[in-house]
């Protein structure tokens, strides 16, 4: 496993076009939990099903112009929340700004994300190897911030069977990928029981895109 929870503050290339800036989020820690509460007190977090009938194991949410989901129909974004009717939250001010910031900082200037995907880990939730392949933008980076119990970040190559990096992530972490990595296969390992000081038996992993 790859050693990054040295040097709180480190840059650490993963690949090319491909970074992770341990304990970026952390100054943001508490307006992006409270941002969070909001967004799912009115798009609740729900556990998605895939086109092969998979119940998914991390429950999730969105905010923003569009939200990924995933149902026996296909994977793909809408600006309407399903499960309510209503089009999903506005992105929050503090998200668009972490977002823009972390991307700048990993050398992709402009990055304007329309879409924020929130995914909730409970201890023995994951996320098996995939591509990032609904958007239309493929030019425009994916910022991806890690909060609450640590994970496993498994990080690849263009082919599934590629090897993976693993990649410990703990709380506060963003990873950002684009460019030559843009289509890198990426999941998380099953996340191990354990108790964060701030956030309990839990995981949050916001991950921003430009899908429209």
């Amino acid at each position: 496993m790859l050693d990054l929870f040295d040097d709180f503050g480190a840059e650490r290339v993963l690949a090319e076009g491909a970074i992770l800036l341990r304990g970026f989020a952390i100054p943001h820690e508490e307006d992006l939990l409270r941002c969070i509460e909001t967004i799912t007190e009115v798009s609740p977090f729900r556990h998605m099903v895939t086109p092969g009938g998979f119940t998914m194991s991390a429950a999730m949410s969105n905010c923003g112009a569009a939200g990924w989901v995933t149902d026996r129909k296909g994977y793909r974004y809408t600006a309407i929340d399903p499960l309510t009717g209503n089009p999903w939250p506005v992105l929050p001010e503090i998200f668009r700004a972490l977002a823009e910031d972390a991307a700048k900082r990993a050398g992709y200037s402009g990055f304007a994300p329309d879409a924020c995907l929130i995914n909730r880990y409970e201890p023995g939730a994951r996320m098996t190897l995939h591509q990032d392949k609904n958007e239309r933008d493929y030019d425009a980076p994916i910022v991806s911030v890690s909060l609450g119990l640590p994970a496993t970040f498994l990080f690849g190559g263009k082919e599934r069977s590629d090897k993976t990096l693993k990649i410990p992530l703990r709380h506060g972490d963003v990873a950002v990928w684009g460019g030559p990595s843009r289509m890198t296969y990426h999941g998380v390992n099953t996340v191990a029981d354990g108790v964060h000081p701030l956030m309990g038996r839990r995981r949050l992993n916001i991950t921003f895109r430009r899908a429209l």
